[in-house]
């Protein structure tokens, strides 16, 4: 058995992998292992444990909560004894009346993906067109909002967050328009933009009169939907170039999205991150028969973390084009799929860990890098966390890159379909076990009623069925076949919302959902190329809106990470409990096939049920539901609705002696609008 290790850049890229019998967990024995105990694992949550961090941040400066990016807060004036009490305290809209005055034609959907930032007493967050807002914590009311210079400036879409910046010796810091406080950094549309913290004006030194175009020579577009990252005097983008993205057809000639950094003071380019090796590069080895030339994407489409006393950022990269066939792209492709630990100062690669090898799948390294210390068999660990679409939790540590615990390359079904060369193995980490459910078969089928049952069954017959990792099929291939049923599906098991970390317990709670896709592979007039089809567009195999494979589809699991066990599962959400198929049935939650973003404080797990706002939500699967979780049992102790569903993560923070909860809601019939809670 070989162990499968992170890669550092004084060791080889070889793999020698051996022959093992592929080993799947099957819902059952996933079930069990979350159930099998729950308490904190030893963990009394009291924060008074030494190998802790022995003082958790209550700032949220960072989208994330600070740059670890663990959605945590110690923050205890809101609790179970009085969160019964919340009311709304504030509500201001996802676009301010002063744009709406000044554009009367400006449009703008309801999909605000923004959580606002704290910083010396006053919010910033992204409105609804990605311009840059600040307003009162107390009462919500603006101070200044991003001007726009037209009405096609104005024109734009919400993003996830913004960063501040103050440099070394930020009392002494004026920016140039003669106001302390630093900078906001946000990143809107192809534009990386420095705006003074006081004013909201442009900083005139930094870039082209406060702007960086962020489009690589040569090409019409840049675009990122979640935000920068600053580390020291550093500014981290990611993003999206092209627009064919990461699940395209479409591969030759397409962009590699690198990783940039460039200086806080002026905006210059300081370094740049190949996410596709060059020439000469490490990794260049990884792509056959000349695909890195022709080959793109990769790119980290959501969000960045980082430890800024080692001053490196961990970036999570997604797939390659094309994301479903790579017939043309032999090798293991790299940095496709991978977690990459860089140096914030010079762009180098510290380590990496790439969760999928030659991805035909679209199961990017997602969500935030999470960060945390952890106590493994005694030993304090500075942890570095990442979920993946897979369903897996890999974690390392952060300066190392070294597997907390061993991650064994295992043998995995293999594609058939002409010039598709698979990778023999895949990575799967010895613990944690699975956060959600992987491969599916019969045993898997809905089963509330007999009736159901047999249509699941019938449906069931005409797809492939398989374990994680079981490959698209080729359209015509397999008699009676119309694709492969794949779980996790392309929205993944974990997403950008996925992962929040207690660093007084050690817990983690994964955030997820399951929403397969049937996936098949059709040729192409150009020889030797083909591209993926699906039957019906974006099929996900279903009786009348209800998904073939079995609840909960859309859960919260608790793992302790110092023995890499899960705690506890909840369903979140109750999904389509009112289905006209259901009726009568004494069902529990099913949970919600959505993605809402947890907020973890020291007494409280608080989460949504996401929106229909959200692209791609399935008709029945979301709610206006808010909700306090026990975090030691899973049980909601709280819940009220809100005006509309949630479509960004909630944060919180203390104003004048009192603690509120700020969250982004909004859905296709409700308006945009930011949402202020606290105990009146």
């Amino acid at each position: 058995m070989r162990t499968s290790r992170t890669t550092s850049t004084r060791t080889s890229l070889h793999r020698n992998r051996m022959a093992l019998a592929a080993c799947f967990v099957t819902m059952a024995a996933f079930m069990a292992s979350s159930c099998a105990d729950g308490g904190l694992g030893g963990n009394d949550g009291s924060g008074e444990n030494p190998d802790r961090d022995p003082s958790p941040s209550a700032e949220w400066t960072y989208y994330g909560g600070q740059n670890s990016f663990n959605r945590y807060s110690p923050l205890t004036q809101i609790s179970a004894e009085n969160v019964a009490s919340l009311k709304i305290a504030w509500q201001r809209p996802g676009v301010d009346a002063s744009l709406k005055d000044e554009f009367p034609e400006l449009a703008f959907n309801n999909y605000l993906r923004g959580t606002p930032i704290l910083v010396d007493g006053t919010l910033y967050a992204p409105n609804a067109v990605g311009l840059v807002e600040a307003f009162d914590p107390g009462t919500g009311k603006t101070r200044w909002v991003q001007q726009a210079a037209s009405l096609e400036d104005a024109r734009g879409r919400s993003f996830r967050g913004v960063a501040h910046w103050s440099g070394d010796g930020a009392e002494d810091l004026t920016s140039d328009n003669g106001h302390a406080g630093g900078r906001i950094i946000s990143v809107r549309g192809s534009w990386l933009h420095a705006l003074d913290a006081g004013t909201g004006k442009p900083v005139a030194s930094f870039g082209d009169g406060g702007s960086v175009n962020l489009v690589p020579e040569g090409r019409d577009r840049f675009n990122w939907s979640s935000g920068p990252i600053v580390v020291g005097d550093i500014i981290i983008i990611a993003g999206t170039v092209d627009g064919a993205g990461d699940s395209g057809t479409e591969w030759r000639d397409s962009e590699p999205e690198d990783i940039r950094g460039y200086d806080a003071r002026t905006g210059e380019l300081a370094w740049t991150f190949h996410v596709i090796p060059r020439e000469g590069e490490f990794g260049a080895d990884t792509w056959g028969d000349g695909s890195r030339e022709l080959s793109g994407d990769v790119g980290s489409w959501c969000c960045l973390s980082a430890d800024d006393e080692l001053g490196i950022v961990y970036v999570p990269l997604g797939a390659p084009t094309s994301a479903y066939y790579g017939g043309h792209r032999p090798g293991d492709n790299l940095f496709a799929n991978s977690l990459v630990a860089l140096d914030a100062a010079t762009g180098e690669r510290v380590w990496h860990f790439q969760m999928v090898h030659h991805d035909i799948w679209e199961y990017d390294t997602l969500g935030p890098p999470v960060l945390g210390r952890i106590n493994v068999d005694g030993r304090a660990i500075d942890a570095v966390m990442q979920a993946s679409k897979t369903g897996f939790l890999f974690t390392f540590d952060r300066r190392t890159g070294e597997p907390v615990w061993p991650i064994e390359e295992r043998e995995v079904p293999q594609s058939k379909v002409p010039g598709e060369a698979t990778s023999p193995t895949q990575p799967f980490p010895s613990k944690p076990p699975p956060f959600d459910r992987q491969g599916v078969s019969e045993k898997d089928l809905i089963d509330f009623t007999p009736e159901i049952h047999k249509r699941a069954v019938a449906l069931a017959d005409s797809l492939v069925l398989g374990p994680l990792f079981t490959p698209p099929m080729e359209e015509g291939s397999i008699e009676g076949k119309i694709g492969t049923y794949v779980v996790p599906g392309a929205w993944g098991a974990g997403n950008w919302h996925t992962g929040a970390f207690d660093p007084e317990t050690g817990t983690y709670y994964a955030v997820s959902l399951t929403l397969p896709n049937v996936w098949r592979l059709s040729r192409t007039d150009e020889p030797g190329e083909m591209e993926f089809g699906t039957q019906g567009g974006w099929p996900r195999a279903e009786i009348e809106g209800l998904p073939i494979v079995g609840p909960p589809w859309g859960r919260i699991t608790a793992i302790d990470m110092d023995r890499g066990e899960h705690l506890w599962m909840a369903p979140n959400g109750d999904a389509p409990n009112d289905h006209p198929l259901l009726e009568g049935l004494d069902l529990p939650p099913l949970g919600n096939a959505n993605r809402p973003v947890p907020l973890l404080t020291a007494t409280l797990l608080f989460i949504g049920e996401g929106s229909d706002a959200v692209i791609g939500t399935p008709d029945t699967h979301w709610g206006t539901e808010f909700r306090a979780y026990d975090k030691a049992t899973g049980d909601v102790v709280w819940e009220m609705d809100l005006p509309s569903g949630t479509t960004g993560g909630p944060m919180t923070y203390m104003h004048e002696g009192k603690q509120y909860i700020v969250v982004a809601v909004g859905g296709s019939e409700s308006p945009a609008e930011y949402v202020a809670l606290a105990v009146p």
